[in-house]
């Protein structure tokens, strides 16, 4: 079973490969309201989406793909001296390490780049774009999802304010996936502001900049609609009860 592997304690890894320990909390995230979601999708302008034959010429596994588009994005973002590929391809390397499926490429063909490259300058575009809108904001790098029980801590990707960002790299619309991780990413976070006076995510911003496509979702309004009508702590104390009950049979 996933459990047995680390990964499979992860956020990000429960609400993907695990979903059913978020089914019971929103047994109304099903495809009528994703694509309800999905019909409010918007594109960015002045950005081209990444062409799909040049995706399609690459070897690389598409996840690895996804991870060094990242990498270079988060080197662009911090300034000065630009990362080297080779630099972009071990740290992306080590995120994909934690899965059991990834295949760690040798090198890198100038394809390979050149999708990468136009990935990542899409998603600093997009970045750039959210950061004028909230110039009193400071983009958050990697900002903390904190753990409950079994499931351990972990990082998203950004955020800004009071809106976490997340980010796709795929051919499709945002799908089920995508909504139980952010809103897993939620439950955590707002369980442990409870127990800390912390505060928490209003919104959601979902990115993808191999398509050119956002979708900004309110929390409050996602919770409502995906659950059976419970309130925030309802569902606190139901994802307490399921990754309890999940840890009591380990």
């Amino acid at each position: 079973m996933a459990f047995n592997r680390l990964p499979a304690r992860d956020p990000r890894t429960v609400a993907r490969d695990i979903p059913g320990v978020l089914d019971v909390l929103f047994p109304r995230l099903t495809g009528g309201l994703v694509n309800a979601l999905n019909a409010k999708m918007f594109s960015f302008p002045g950005i081209s989406s990444v062409p799909n034959g040049l995706i399609q010429e690459s070897r690389l596994q598409k996840a690895m793909m996804f991870e060094l588009s990242m990498a270079r994005a988060e080197s662009r973002l911090k300034g000065g001296e630009l990362a080297s590929w080779e630099a972009c391809l071990a740290i992306a390397s080590q995120r994909q390490q934690r899965h059991f499926d990834a295949r760690i490429p040798e090198r890198l063909e100038p394809g390979d780049m050149l999708v990468a490259d136009l990935a990542a300058g899409n998603l600093v575009a997009m970045l750039d774009s959210v950061r004028a809108q909230q110039p009193w904001a400071v983009l958050e790098h990697s900002p903390l999802i904190p753990g409950l029980g079994w499931v351990a801590s972990g990082h998203g990707d950004f955020a800004i304010g009071s809106t976490l960002i997340e980010v796709k790299h795929t051919e499709r619309n945002f799908g089920a996936g995508d909504f139980r991780q952010v809103l897993m990413y939620w439950l955590l976070r707002y369980a442990r502001a409870v127990e800390s006076d912390g505060d928490t995510w209003s919104d959601v911003l979902l990115l993808n900049p191999r398509r050119n496509a956002g979708l900004l979702v309110n929390f409050d309004q996602l919770l409502r609609s995906a659950s059976a009508s419970s309130n925030r702590v309802e569902l606190v104390e139901l994802l307490r009860s399921a990754v309890g009950q999940e840890f009591d049979r380990r």
